[in-house]
């Protein structure tokens, strides 16, 4: 088994409802991104899938949350924009755009990091 590793980072703003403390005010983070991908076949060049088309891939989904207010994207509707909830929809973006593309990989994870000392990680089982 190959695992690729990409990472990225957008600038965003938060607020955390329900949440007792200074994070249910409006703030702001650089968040880092990390996205793994895993596979058994790597193509003719030896690749498992070019580093390139991953970073294009995710660069089109942070794209819509890049110097917004989360709380107010259509991925943050029902639920609080926590690390946890950012790195769930971002695998779930990433695993149908990798889908759709026909690639034969699949995302192991994704870790969001809202500072340098604390980040969130998402699997499926």
């Amino acid at each position: 088994m190959y695992e690729l590793t990409i990472r990225r980072d957008f600038s965003a703003a938060h607020m955390l409802q329900h949440y007792q403390g200074k994070c249910a005010n409006l703030h702001g983070h650089t968040w880092q991104v990390e996205v793994t991908v895993c596979g058994d076949t790597l193509d003719q060049a030896g690749m498992l899938v070019d580093f390139g088309v991953l970073k294009k891939m995710l660069a089109g989904i942070l794209q819509n949350y890049d110097h917004t207010c989360l709380n107010q994207t259509v991925d943050f509707q029902q639920q609080n924009p926590t690390a946890e909830n950012i790195a769930r929809q971002i695998f779930r973006h990433m695993a149908g755009g990798l889908a759709a593309a026909g690639l034969n990989v699949q995302v192991s994870k994704v870790r969001v990091w809202e500072a340098p000392d604390a980040a969130a990680t998402y699997r499926e089982a």
